[in-house]
């Protein structure tokens, strides 16, 4: 029987964004032992889904730590624990869906003979047995993973994103959601890594006020607890009735807030990208990054104005002006949401 395993570590929307990978892995072995290496905080978006066997987690933030203060010996000890680990499933193969040198050095410690590697970069590529170029169709929302799925063999028909919650989640976003007048509502995500991916954090309070007033829908902002102080801003100024989630919730409570919303609007975010995973029309407002265009929903749209520095990513050239978020306006937003709204489509 195989034993499998994929890496895919982080970020919480790459790895909703590799989600097709299981079903694909579990139609072509439908006897082996799955398994997904993951770092914590993205775990949740996988521990609920049945056709996963196992989630193993890579905690690396526990390494750095450990690393950072000079404690070498327990760093070493910790590393070849999980090398145990890993070597007890006796993988046969394992998909290095992430290409980086941290996760090739992980499927090389699992000790599986068969080392797939999509992209391998940073010198990873030396410790795969196989190497996968990215490809795909340009613009599409998780598209080099259904490249490596096609590229391998598997079966890609459909090769839809999955995020699995349970009752409980379901029953925890019930209580959440209905503190309120009980009008359906519209989940806002304004926060991610980076300012330059952000929106005018000003307009929010506005965009709550006309999703009440024009489109009969309240308010609920999530994000984490780091976002805190940028979401009491947010709420200080939106109307009466917003339902202010951020950082009171994990993150598969925050998916099932979000498969029970009307509409979502957010930026280049995890969340964001969940939305479309859980079948929530949804607004994407993308401006120095945009990882896909093609969200193969006609109810999920992207907003991105293209100018000549675009998309800048991680180095932009406009001393904080961020111009390409600017000029999303509160009117487009709306417009693009009725749009969103009236081409809703069943979940995959």
């Amino acid at each position: 029987m195989e034993s499998i395993l994929v890496i895919r570590l982080s970020a919480i929307g790459d790895v909703v964004m590799a989600s097709p990978l299981i079903a694909a892995l579990r139609r072509a072995y439908p006897d082996a032992h799955l398994a997904w290496l993951v770092q914590p905080e993205a775990a949740a978006l996988l521990a609920a889904n049945e056709q996963l066997d196992e989630v193993l987690i890579w905690p690396r933030g526990e390494w750095r730590r450990v690393w950072r203060a000079g404690r070498l010996v327990e760093l070493l000890k910790r590393v070849l624990g999980l090398r145990r680990e890993l070597r007890r499933h006796r993988f046969s193969i394992a998909i290095d869906a992430q290409g980086l040198l941290k996760s090739g050095l992980l499927a090389w410690l699992s000790g599986a003979p068969r080392r797939i590697g999509l992209g391998s970069r940073e010198g990873s590529g030396w410790l795969m047995t196989e190497r996968i170029e990215r490809g795909g169709e340009p613009g599409r929302i998780g598209s080099e993973y259904l490249h490596l799925a096609r590229q391998l063999g598997l079966p890609t028909d459909g090769f839809p994103m999955r995020v699995a919650l349970t009752k409980q989640d379901h029953r925890a976003a019930a209580e959440i959601a209905g503190a309120g007048d009980g009008r359906p509502y519209a989940v806002i995500c304004p926060f991610t890594t980076r300012p330059q991916k952000h929106w005018v954090e000003g307009r929010w309070p506005e965009l709550a006020s006309r999703l009440s007033t024009e489109m009969g829908l309240r308010t609920l902002m999530l994000g984490g607890p780091g976002d805190r102080a940028a979401a009491e801003r947010i709420a200080k100024n939106a109307p009466p009735g917003l339902i202010d989630a951020v950082g009171r919730t994990d993150l598969r409570q925050a998916g099932a807030l979000i498969a029970r919303a009307r509409l979502l609007i957010g930026v280049d975010t995890g969340l964001g990208h969940m939305g479309i995973a859980l079948a929530t029309p949804s607004v994407l407002l993308f401006g120095s990054t945009l990882p896909y265009h093609n969200t193969t929903r006609t109810d999920a749209i992207v907003l991105y104005h293209r100018l000549p520095c675009s998309p800048c990513r991680r180095r932009p050239t406009c001393g904080g002006a961020f111009t390409c978020m600017h000029n999303i306006t509160v009117n487009e937003i709306l417009a693009t949401a009725r749009q969103a709204l009236a081409a809703r489509v069943a979940p995959l």
